[in-house]
């Protein structure tokens, strides 16, 4: 990743903010994996999501209104009922993704996430959150274990 500006993933939609910094392979990894489940959830694809959660995943979030939730019920309903029905595009850039590797299997990622969508007139509207995930690798694939959002609910209401 050259520090012109952004490096912009082709795969994934997601833009990732330029730090300068070279990172190692696991933090690499684990800024792959958060681009996945983000994708996952501006495409409204909760099978995908699924895969990258732990049935048991842990949340706090705006949209429990600052409640631990625990399992995928919850985001589920935000998937079946908005996320899926959004034929809008949306775009997520991740800035300053800062890595902590917690050993061979266990890592964090805190980030801010800038969400751009358009409301329901059509004008391009952009949220900003902070959030923090932890990775849990088990049988050589991560999971994302807990997640903590601040600031603008992730799915735009439109």
């Amino acid at each position: 990743m050259g520090c012109s500006g952004r490096d912009t993933s082709e795969c994934t939609g997601v833009t990732l903010g330029c730090t300068g910094t070279r990172w190692d392979a696991r933090k690499q990894e684990i800024i792959k994996i958060t681009e996945q489940l983000i994708e996952a959830v501006n495409n409204g694809d909760f099978e995908a999501y699924a895969k990258i959660c732990d049935p048991g995943l842990t949340s706090f979030e705006p949209e429990a209104l600052g409640n631990l939730v625990e399992g995928m019920d919850f985001h589920r309903f935000y998937f079946e009922n908005l996320l899926s029905k959004n034929n809008k595009p949306i775009h997520t850039t991740i800035l300053n993704p800062h890595v902590h590797v917690i050993g061979e299997d266990a890592a964090c990622i805190a980030y801010i996430r800038l969400t751009q969508y358009l409301d329901a007139q059509g004008r391009p509207r952009t949220s900003q959150s902070e959030e923090t995930r932890v990775w849990h690798r088990r049988d050589g694939k991560w999971q994302n274990v807990h997640f903590h959002g601040s600031g603008a609910p992730v799915a735009p209401l439109q």
